[in-house]
């Protein structure tokens, strides 16, 4: 149940970034698209996210934390290329600054939604 909820938040806060930031435009024709990208990011984000902050956590160190972002913008680039790849629909990411400010976007959406249906 856990997993759906996160599921959830993420799809929201995908939709949210793609809504927000105008670097980021949809791939696809289905109306699913948002729920295929907030799956590929939550695996993601549970299975590959937790090995490479633990690789980079030396250089979080240095920056004060600031390359965490970088490491949440190379999850969304391997997101979209993932969705993409293995479903056809998705989402586009034109520049890394426009990565940069959508990764930005769905971590504030996301740890938003996740505290408002957080079992306490």
């Amino acid at each position: 149940m856990q997993f759906i909820i996160r599921w959830l938040a993420t799809a929201v806060a995908v939709g949210a970034a793609v809504w927000l930031v105008p670097g980021i435009a949809v791939l696809g024709t289905t109306e699913s698209w948002i729920a295929v990208a907030g799956l590929a990011l939550s695996l993601i984000d549970m299975s590959i996210k937790p090995l490479l902050q633990l690789l980079s956590l030396p250089i979080t160190c240095l920056t004060f934390g600031i390359f965490y972002l970088v490491v949440n913008t190379a999850m969304l680039y391997l997101a979209a290329w993932l969705s993409n790849g293995m479903f056809n629909v998705g989402f586009y990411i034109s520049s890394f600054g426009s990565a940069f400010f959508a990764s930005i976007v769905i971590s504030i959406v996301s740890a938003i939604m996740n505290s408002i249906v957080a079992d306490n």
